[in-house]
């Protein structure tokens, strides 16, 4: 059951893309924004078994969202609940059609590790702020769904000065029950960890809690901490 399971999902992932192509194509054709990413992130999120249920209000504009890290699902959700864009590593964009679709998504690839080139990356974050939310997972890494790991600040330098009208959104997101089934585990490497969610039977519920946005203030530090606050604070 669980080959089943996985080659039908490939199969709606396969066809969600072939349909979601020639429209993005035409969209741009047109020199229209397109939604069709964010939409075909949206779709592969229930093919895979997401039922997503949002809480508070997403900033879909002027805004860096941060957000624990516990799956790939992750990306797919906040694409589609708040149009946002990604922070990633460099290393996948050249990743055979992961690299390409990330890429559709106007994704921002930076060299992780590499501290000479945290000036150009900061770069990078600030000029890519305003018309969609910039989101970047500040542990660098994922996680297990129950510790939050420390955050990486580095990357919110954009934010000092504040750009003017940019708030930061501070998001959770919880799997529930299902939250050991579909989070990274330890050295697992991207694929294995693709068929284990792709195998697994049933579906589940996403939740993503929006915190209230604020106004990034002091230095990245004080700006992570706040975010980390929030993302922590008991559910109202």
């Amino acid at each position: 059951m669980a080959s089943l399971h996985l080659v039908l999902r490939l199969l709606a992932l396969a066809s969600a893309l072939i349909l979601a192509l020639p429209i993005h194509g035409l969209w741009r054709l047109l020199r229209l924004p397109s939604p069709w990413p964010r939409r075909f992130l949206g779709l592969c999120a229930r093919i895979v078994g997401a039922r997503v249920r949002v809480v508070g209000t997403p900033l879909t504009r002027d805004a860096v969202i941060l957000a624990n890290h516990l799956s790939w699902i992750d990306i797919l959700l906040l694409a589609d609940s708040a149009n946002a864009v990604f922070v990633a590593k460099g290393e996948l964009a050249s990743a055979p059609l992961v690299g390409w679709l990330a890429g559709l998504n106007d994704t921002i690839f930076v060299a992780r590790g590499d501290r000479m080139a945290i000036g150009d990356q900061v770069a990078q974050v600030r000029a890519a702020l305003g018309p969609r939310p910039v989101a970047i997972f500040p542990e660098g890494t994922t996680g297990d769904g129950v510790t939050l790991l420390p955050f990486k600040p580095a990357l919110l330098a954009a934010l000092v000065p504040p750009p003017a009208g940019v708030r930061v959104q501070a998001v959770r997101i919880d799997y529930g029950d299902a939250t050991r089934d579909l989070a990274w585990v330890g050295d697992e490497n991207g694929a294995a960890h693709a068929l284990r969610v792709l195998r697994r039977r049933g579906r589940f519920t996403a939740t993503l809690r929006f915190a209230e946005p604020f106004a990034p203030s002091g230095d990245r530090k004080a700006i992570a901490a706040e975010a980390r606050r929030r993302i922590e604070a008991p559910s109202p």
